[in-house]
């Protein structure tokens, strides 16, 4: 019998499964499109699932790791759903970045079946999975968390309890919301530097030995200046974390005037064609390809 569960494997979930299964986690995994299955168990050892609710049959801990607040409900809820299956003290860990609304929503109905909650959305990227560095924001009970921990460091790097259910959602709304502004931020840098006459790698190699360094200066300033967006994490994704932000932002009274900036910046690409550019395709707002 598998002792974990993963639903969805997508860019992210493929891998957070696959690191389960080569920590000797006996894994049973489900994904709408049947084809990633296949995929998924030609690499690891573990079982198929045919619906959310098989793989879920059984198992200490379900995995899931899907699009948005819909595809949650819709591997959850229902006949055919997760939380069908889960035996009571058994916990649903959410790896989805949703809303911090639906966590709450779906752990008041974990909870009225004896089924333990956690809202769990991961950073690091797809490159985080592969090699089982994700820094992943845990928002549940402590003697929840406590249990899961153990077991999510077989793909995380750190993690960490943050507070009640939709606290991790939170966080990761905290995320977005620094990371729109430093690529903003990074694409005008490097319009800047092109419309200067500056050499790019020099200037890039200067300021990443300064305050200017992040991640994201370090691994898309090349790309950016290629005008290479075929990779990574896309605006379409990017829009909808910044969604999520936008709207508590509005619940809670925080002001994110660059963060809507940004959103519009977004909605831009995507009007033209860039919605599965990665979010560094900012850039191609300022009708610029550095050589």
């Amino acid at each position: 019998m598998a002792d974990t569960a993963f639903i969805g494997l997508g860019v992210m979930g493929f891998n957070m499964a696959g690191h389960l299964a080569c920590e000797g986690h006996q894994v049973r995994v489900y994904n709408r499109t049947q084809g990633r299955v296949k995929l998924w168990l030609d690499e690891f050892a573990g079982e198929a699932a045919l619906t959310p609710r098989e793989a879920a049959e059984g198992a200490e801990m379900v995995m899931c790791c899907v699009g948005n607040d819909d595809d949650l409900r819709s591997v959850l809820l229902g006949d055919n759903g997760a939380f069908a299956a889960m035996k009571k003290g058994s916990i649903l860990i959410d790896h989805t970045t949703a809303s911090a609304q639906a966590a709450r929503e779906l752990s008041a109905i974990a909870e009225q079946r004896g089924i333990e909650f956690l809202d769990a959305p991961v950073s690091g990227g797809q490159s985080g999975a592969e090699a089982g560095m994700l820094s992943i924001a845990v928002g549940g009970k402590q003697e929840v968390y406590a249990r899961a921990a153990p077991v999510l460091e077989a793909y995380g790097k750190l993690v960490k309890h943050m507070g009640p259910v939709g606290s991790g959602q939170l966080t990761k709304m905290v995320n977005q919301i620094c990371i729109a502004g430093i690529v903003q931020g990074l694409a005008e840098g490097l319009h800047f530097a092109q419309a200067a006459g500056l050499d790019i790698a020099a200037a890039m190699e200067v300021i990443g030995q300064g305050a200017a360094q992040s991640w994201q200066q370090q691994n898309r300033w090349q790309s950016m200046s290629e005008g290479r967006f075929d990779f990574g994490f896309a605006v379409n994704w990017m829009r909808k974390d910044l969604n999520f932000a936008l709207d508590e932002a509005r619940r809670n009274g925080a002001q994110l005037p660059l963060t809507a900036l940004v959103d519009q910046f977004y909605s831009q690409v995507q009007a033209a064609g860039g919605g599965r550019w990665d979010t560094s395709s900012l850039i191609t707002r300022l009708k610029t390809t550095i050589d």
